[in-house]
């Protein structure tokens, strides 16, 4: 499992100010994992693209490890961290995991990226495998520091909420059905159908994509009301039409970003499968722009979970798994709009 978060560029003043600010840069704190942290610029470098990977098991130290320096590559760095967090004791060789920052090193090394530094970061301490000193000594370490970091703050203006763990970050779209959506679901349905054969298309997805903006732009105000069941059924299943949903894309790149965000989630927790799966797709999307990897993963796990054969799910899986940066995608979705932008 591997989570890639680009987030707004912060500098640090020191390695365990890095290692403290690890939950913000992920959007939740890494349990026994690998963190490699993009470091872009001279000095002072800036923080960068981060990716987490579950620590593998021994055989699996090399193949990852050329994974990890070919997808963080794509961020351009100057240099990386490497972070491992974990909560295994010490062994005979010192540090636990030293294999695996080895052969993550000379992966990175192949690949002609600079490792500044090795951490290791366990029960609130962190220590270098590096440093020869006695603070980094087994059994030793460095407090992390406390208060409020660069990151914490730059986690706050972009919108990143930090969660318990990725369980619980799974859990802010967990599904809420209710029988009273599905019917809703099922009425609708036939209302389009029959909409459709009577007016064509073109005309249902023009009033379905005014019923988008009409959504987004109430998300958009202090007082939201919720969407009755009959709204999230005319939203998810109009975001069933591939230009609807392209259309809905660019929702993300102005002002109706956080309100598109917002419809995008209450879709994706209440709408069923697959209906759920474009909603989803859209959070992800939402989410990566925003600098929220973490989420955009998990929104990418409820779409492919819905809809293992969904496409823009797919492509989407593919380019984070790339760590497409998300200037890229972007410039991608203006392209595809055209001059008329989003609310045409």
């Amino acid at each position: 499992m591997t989570d890639l978060d680009p987030q707004p560029t912060v500098r640090l003043a020191d390695p365990g100010a890095l290692a403290a600010g690890l939950p913000h840069l992920l959007g939740f704190p890494p349990e026994e994992s690998l963190v490699v942290v993009s470091l872009r610029g001279q000095e002072p470098m800036t923080v960068g693209l981060t990716a987490r990977v579950d620590l593998p098991p021994p055989g699996h130290h090399g193949s990852l490890a050329g994974d990890l320096a070919r997808s963080v590559r794509t961020d351009d760095p100057t240099a990386v961290v490497l972070v491992v967090v974990s909560e295994d004791d010490d062994g005979a060789a010192g540090l636990p995991h030293r294999t695996l920052v080895r052969e993550a090193v000379l992966g990175f090394h192949a690949h002609r990226v600079p490792v500044r530094d090795a951490l290791l970061v366990r029960r609130g301490r962190w220590w270098s495998y590096d440093c020869s000193g006695s603070c980094c000594a087994p059994g030793a370490g460095t407090p992390l520091p406390g208060g409020t970091s660069d990151l914490a703050v730059a986690a706050v203006v972009h919108g990143t909420v930090v969660e318990a763990d990725r369980t619980a970050l799974a859990a802010r779209i967990a599904p809420t059905r209710s029988a009273g959506m599905a019917w809703a679901c099922d009425e609708v349905g036939d209302e389009l159908a029959a909409a459709t054969a009577e007016r064509g298309w073109d005309a249902v997805a023009e009033e379905g994509w005014d019923a988008v903006l009409t959504a987004v732009h109430g998300a958009g105000t202090a007082r939201a009301p919720r969407l009755s069941d009959r709204q999230v059924a005319r939203l998810a299943w109009g975001l069933r039409d591939a230009d609807l949903r392209d259309r809905a894309l660019t929702l993300a790149l102005g002002e109706s970003a956080p309100g598109a965000e917002a419809v995008w989630t209450e879709l994706t927790r209440r709408a069923p499968a697959p209906l759920d799966a474009a909603p989803a797709t859209l959070l992800a999307v939402s989410a990566w722009l925003r600098g929220d990897g973490a989420l955009a993963n998990v929104a990418l796990d409820r779409a492919l979970g819905s809809e293992p054969s969904y496409t823009l799910a797919g492509l989407l899986r593919t380019a984070l798994d790339a760590c497409l940066p998300p200037a890229v995608v972007r410039q991608v979705i203006r392209e595809a709009a055209g001059p008329s932008g989003a609310d045409r």
